[in-house]
């Protein structure tokens, strides 16, 4: 089993910058990829970034790229997020697995409200 604790959702003003944090604890042997989700009541999870198990591969949505920066510190993952639009207030929810594309663990998830 997998645990995961995220900080740092809140209120930010158009053109703001927050930035998320989730620690992983437990069975985190091995490789493993992590990466931040968000999703609005009503709409289907949407994929926001990701990064292998040594920061050596990342990936982004278009959405997010040039202003979303994914990082992490062995078992503990960050997500910059920098000139942030109304349309990134979601939910945002951490994400631990073997690689990209399978993840088997999730975070509760943190509020991103972003006002225009």
């Amino acid at each position: 089993q997998v645990q995961l604790e995220e900080s740092g959702g809140g209120l930010v003003q158009t053109g703001g910058s927050l930035r998320l944090s989730c620690a992983a604890s437990g069975h985190t042997f091995g490789t493993n990829t992590m990466g931040w989700f968000r999703q609005v009541p009503g709409k289907e999870r949407e994929f926001v970034s990701a990064i292998s198990w040594d920061g050596g591969s990342t990936w982004y949505a278009d959405s997010v790229k040039g202003r979303f920066i994914i990082s992490r510190d062995k078992n503990t993952v960050y997500l910059q997020m920098n000139s942030l639009k109304p349309d990134d207030s979601a939910i945002y929810e951490c994400a631990f697995g073997p690689y990209h594309g399978k993840y088997d663990y999730w975070s509760q998830g943190t509020q991103v409200t972003v006002s225009s």
